[in-house]
């Protein structure tokens, strides 16, 4: 699976913020079907850094409403990334 086919979007929260200035850890969303070994790969490769842990979970979609219509957002995974001490991204900088 190509790299920018793994990594969706990353995912800008305050929680995010908090984990990233704490814990060093960036946070995506990815692909249903990637793993984790696919995941360290394609962030090292798009941002050019040395990942030493990766973790994931599935997100539910939430069921929501129109008046009598009943729809649900889609489901998702992401995954939290750990960098080497000293290193960053730099694009999360910026937000």
């Amino acid at each position: 699976m190509e790299a920018r086919k793994v990594i969706v979007r990353p995912v800008v929260t305050e929680k995010t913020s908090n984990i990233r200035e704490s814990e060093n850890k960036y946070v995506f969303e990815v692909s249903p079907r990637a793993n984790k070994i696919q995941i360290k790969g394609a962030v090292e490769e798009i941002f050019d850094v040395h990942v030493e842990h990766v973790t994931t979970w599935f997100t539910r979609g939430k069921i929501r409403r129109r008046g009598r219509y009943v729809g649900k957002t889609p489901d998702t995974k992401r995954a939290a990334v750990r960098l080497r001490d000293g290193e960053s991204i730099p694009i999360f900088e910026q937000v």
